[in-house]
């Protein structure tokens, strides 16, 4: 099996781009999609309202997002309390597509957390910060809490060292179809 880990700064397009160079090729692994399930489940919710004492349970995100505005170190006590359960279901997706020929991993801190060596592949999505914030802002994102999680990143340029392939998403889509087609045809 060959994995093939696709990361990003924050909306920089690794959604977009993993869904192009998965499609009919192999599975997807979406480290966003997995913290979007961990925040619905009722224990989880419980254990953030005691760990951040959040009162209000029917504004539950709304008042997670005010604690991590107040101390943006409540990031770091929230990421230890969700990184654990993605990974756990990130080797529970590995071996239920192990005899997959490709399969693909779309992991924002991929980087961050130091996952490189459980890679074949690790492709970066790129773009300008500009950029990066008005499609942030367009899917209805605050611009202080982008900053908040851009700073928690790594810059581009340390990320990239650690990159087979760096695709620059900052034209149209067709360009991009064509940058990502021209690599994955390299691996399937």
């Amino acid at each position: 099996m060959k994995k093939i880990g696709i990361t990003g700064s924050i909306a920089s397009g690794k959604t977009t781009a993993s869904q192009i160079l998965s499609a009919k090729r192999g599975p997807l692994f979406s480290a966003d999609d997995i913290i979007k399930k961990i925040y619905k489940n009722d224990q989880f919710k419980k254990l953030v309202r005691k760990k951040f004492d959040i009162k209000n349970i029917l504004k539950f995100k709304n008042s997670l997002r005010k604690k991590i505005l107040q101390n943006s170190q409540n990031i770091k006590k929230l990421e230890k309390l969700t990184h654990p359960l993605v990974r756990k279901e990130m080797k529970k997706f590995s071996i239920i597509n192990k005899n997959r020929k490709i399969v693909f991993y779309e992991i924002p801190l991929l980087i961050e957390s130091k996952l490189m060596k459980n890679f074949d592949v690790i492709i970066f999505i790129k773009a300008k910060k500009k950029i990066r914030l008005k499609r942030f802002k367009k899917k209805g994102g605050k611009k202080n809490i982008f900053d908040i999680l851009d700073k928690k990143q790594m810059r581009d340029v340390k990320k990239i060292k650690y990159c087979d392939h760096v695709v620059v998403n900052e034209k149209n889509l067709n360009i991009l179809k064509k940058n990502l087609l021209g690599i994955i045809k390299l691996y399937v």
